[in-house]
């Protein structure tokens, strides 16, 4: 296995992720649109103080997914709101 590579356990699922091709990109404005066939995120960066934002990623999903990911993402930021606050508990 490539050294880049690194293998993480999340329950019964295994995930690999190659961090020399899968960077996180940083975002500071999200655009969302959806229809009756799923939603599509596109995250964005804004550019100097510039009326301007640049896609980094476009993230398609069906709406039942859709509707996992808030609940998920909304349970998670309330579970980690007071870690984060008093700085006990830092996030990877």
């Amino acid at each position: 296995m490539d050294e880049a590579v690194k293998p993480i356990s999340k329950g019964n699922v295994g995930v690999s992720v190659n961090l020399d091709t899968t960077p996180i990109l940083y975002t500071d404005n999200i655009h969302i649109m959806t229809n009756s066939d799923g939603v599509i995120l596109e995250v964005r960066q804004r550019l100097g103080g510039a009326n301007w934002t640049r896609v980094v990623a476009r993230i398609g999903m069906s709406r039942e997914h859709a509707k996992k990911f808030v609940d998920k993402l909304g349970k998670l930021l309330v579970m980690t709101e007071g870690r984060i606050k008093t700085g006990k508990d830092k996030l990877n």
